[in-house]
C-alpha cells in the first residue's frame, strides 16, 4: 500500500491518496480538484471511495467535483452532517475568494468499527471533540492513523467552535496514543509524527 499527501488550498489542508494496485481511496480533498483529478489520472488510479476525517469545508470542497468525474461516496459520521449543508456558506466566509463548490451527491453514513472498502481494509476510531463527527482511520497492517484535525505533530485540534468539546477532544487524543506506539500518524494538517513522538510531546496535557 502507498500512501501519497498533498497539501492543497490556502489553508494547505492535506489530502491523502491511499494505493493498492491501481485501486485508490481519497483521505480529505479539500481543495483544487482538478488538481486532485489530474493526479488520478498521471498515476493510472481508479478512486474507489473517498473518506472525511470531519465535515470542515477545507477537507471536503473538492469532493461534489471528484464525483462529478467518479461514481464513488463521500464516507463521513452522520453527526458531521450539518457541515456539509452549510460547506459553501462556510468556504465563502473563511476564503479570500468565492470557491466553486459542486453539490456533494452521495453520502454514506460510517460508525466506528472494522470497515472495507473494495480491497482496503481499515478500522474507523470515533473522535469526536474538534467536531461532533471527527473520526480517525487506522490501518493497522500499514501501522498508519489518519487523524485529521484531531492530532498534529506537535498539536492538537481546535475545540473553540461552538460544536466543539475539549473534554471529547482530549478524550479521543488519549484512545489515539494508545495505538501502537510505532503507529505513523498523517495528520489533516502539517507533517507525519509518530504516536511514540506525540506521547512524548510536552503539548499534550
Amino acid at each position: 500500500m502507498k500512501i501519497i499527501r498533498y497539501s492543497l488550498g490556502e489553508l494547505q489542508a492535506n489530502c491523502y491518496f491511499v494505493a493498492n494496485d491501481n485501486k485508490c481511496l481519497i483521505i480529505d480533498p479539500g481543495d483544487e480538484a482538478d488538481f486532485i483529478l489530474e493526479e488520478v489520472q498521471r498515476k493510472n488510479l481508479n478512486p474507489v471511495g473517498i473518506l472525511a476525517t470531519h465535515g470542515h469545508f477545507d477537507h471536503v470542497m473538492a469532493v461534489g467535483e471528484i464525483q462529478a468525474s467518479f461514481d464513488i461516496p463521500l464516507y463521513i459520521f452522520k453527526e458531521d452532517f450539518f457541515l456539509l449543508k452549510r460547506l459553501k456558506e462556510t468556504a465563502e466566509r473563511f476564503l479570500s475568494h468565492k470557491p466553486a463548490i459542486l453539490p456533494i451527491k452521495k453520502i454514506f453514513p460510517i460508525s466506528e468499527g472494522k470497515f472495507q472498502i473494495s480491497n482496503f481494509k481499515f478500522q474507523i476510531l470515533a473522535a469526536p471533540g474538534h467536531t461532533p463527527g471527527s473520526c480517525c482511520l487506522y490501518f493497522k497492517d500499514e501501522q498508519a492513523v489518519f487523524t485529521g484535525d484531531t492530532l498534529f505533530k506537535d498539536g492538537i485540534g481546535r475545540y473553540d467552535f461552538s460544536y466543539s468539546s475539549k473534554k471529547d477532544l482530549f478524550n479521543s487524543i488519549k484512545k489515539i496514543l494508545k495505538l501502537p506506539e510505532e503507529t505513523t500518524v498523517y495528520p489533516g494538517h502539517g507533517e507525519e509524527t509518530s504516536i511514540l513522538k506525540e506521547k512524548n510531546s510536552p503539548h499534550l496535557f
